[in-house]
């Protein structure tokens, strides 16, 4: 008797250990092991190139450790491009929450395979590590970036920020090359051939990612096709326009370019060096600054300009991408700036500044005062597109709603600036 329950109790014992460790493999983590890798370069608008390191689980035969190394460290290098870095592409608390459901079905072997575009064929190093245990490997791959943020757009986990971006369209970007003030951005553009290969990369990114693109040189042919224009009518130009068409932009990024050279041996090698920079139209805000740099060898301007603009401006634009996800957040943004005439006395402009402060805390969903000085009110608010969905539907708004003093009228409007003023009836 004694003796089958003993046979009983261990029977049962194994049972439950088998079931333990079956229970074990089958809940294992798709999620990486390792989070260490590093981008290497931004070889085009859509694909990067990492290196990332993984490790297998400890034990087994070697092969088998190898091929879960490997397993792993692809997962670390499409972790990076998500939520590793100052950059990924899961930024806001919502997003990583969205992901955070898909997460184990998006790590799979499997699904993982379609964002990889290469990888090498060698490893850049293999460590046994935990008293030879465990296998440590290196190996670089390229990740196209476009498809993972295209298929996390289709699983909803981009949904929000996707719809209303779709309802207020991508930013607005102006590229222009930084300059001293002693020559005009423009006539740079048409005589350096570096800043004008500088701009031409950083409008292939920009319209490789569906932004829109202002662009300074044909801006400059608009205003002078409608000032011939108003020639030919034999009317006046209507300088309050062709203001506006210059200021039309949401964010602008300036650049410079600089090539170093130096001897080695009898050839001459050089390096590109690029600054880019992107700030807020209409506050100057700086969004973000990037330094890129090109291999040092024998090669055209051109080419090394390209390669360490690439290497500089992937970085911004998520940057950029942050900003506007934040903003569009709060709804539109507009920068009113109002003037009051001097034909009133400061006790007089301080009480129709004060009335015009209280129709944009009406109108606005969030503002932010600027300037309030005696004849001048500067504020950024962010309205509700649903309700006003232009500058024009918001200056009817406040010309409409005005009670005070003097009459409102508008010096100019254009897409993100509108320009106010007050005068006597």
């Amino acid at each position: 008797m004694k003796k089958s329950l003993l046979m009983a109790i261990i029977i049962l014992s194994v049972f439950c250990l088998a079931t333990a460790k079956s229970k074990k493999a089958s809940t294992k983590s798709n999620l990486p092991q390792s989070h260490e890798a590093v981008i290497l370069e931004s070889s085009s608008p859509a694909e990067v190139m990492v290196r990332a390191i993984g490790y297998s689980s400890r034990g087994g035969k070697a092969a088998a450790m190898d091929q879960e190394a490997e397993n792993d460290a692809r997962k670390a290098a499409v972790w990076l491009i998500l939520l590793g870095g100052s950059d990924p592409l899961l930024q806001t608390d919502a997003e990583k929450a969205n992901f955070a459901k898909i997460q184990e079905q998006f790590f799979t072997a499997a699904n993982l395979k379609q964002f990889i575009v290469w990888e090498a064929d060698y490893y850049d190093s293999r460590l046994k590590i935990d008293g030879g245990k465990q296998l440590k490997i290196e190996k670089s791959f390229k990740i196209n970036k476009s498809l993972l943020h295209d298929d996390l757009l289709k699983k909803g986990v981009l949904a929000e920020t996707a719809a209303v971006a779709g309802a207020l369209g991508q930013p607005t970007i102006m590229v222009i090359p930084e300059t001293t003030g002693q020559v005009a951005p423009l006539e740079l553009l048409k005589t350096d051939p570096n800043l004008k290969k500088g701009a031409e990369v950083i409008e292939a990114y920009l319209t490789a990612r569906k932004f829109e693109v202002i662009v300074p040189e044909q801006q400059q042919v608009l205003q002078e096709l409608t000032s011939a224009q108003y020639a030919l009518q034999g009317t006046s130009e209507d300088y309050s326009y062709l203001l506006a068409l210059s200021i039309g932009s949401d964010i602008y990024i300036s650049y410079n370019v600089t090539i170093e050279s130096r001897k080695l041996g009898s050839t001459t090698v050089k390096k590109g060096v690029v600054g880019c920079r992107a700030y807020e139209t209409t506050t100057g805000r700086l969004l973000g600054t990037e330094t890129g740099y090109s291999p040092e060898r024998a090669a055209t301007d051109a080419v090394l300009i390209e390669e360490a603009m690439q290497d500089a401006i992937d970085k911004v634009l998520s940057r950029v991408t942050a900003y506007w996800k934040e903003d569009l957040r709060q709804g539109v943004q507009y920068k009113i700036i109002l003037n009051v005439s001097d034909s009133f006395n400061k006790a007089e402009a301080e009480d129709m500044l004060y009335a015009f402060a209280d129709q944009v805390k009406k109108v606005a969903k969030t503002y932010r005062e600027n300037v309030v000085a005696d004849y001048t009110y500067d504020v950024l608010l962010w309205c509700d597109p649903a309700i006003h969905q232009s500058s024009s539907d918001l200056y009817r708004f406040f010309r409409q709603s005005y009670k005070d003093r003097g009459v409102l009228s508008r010096v100019s409007l254009n897409r993100k600036l509108i320009l106010l003023n007050i005068v006597e009836e």
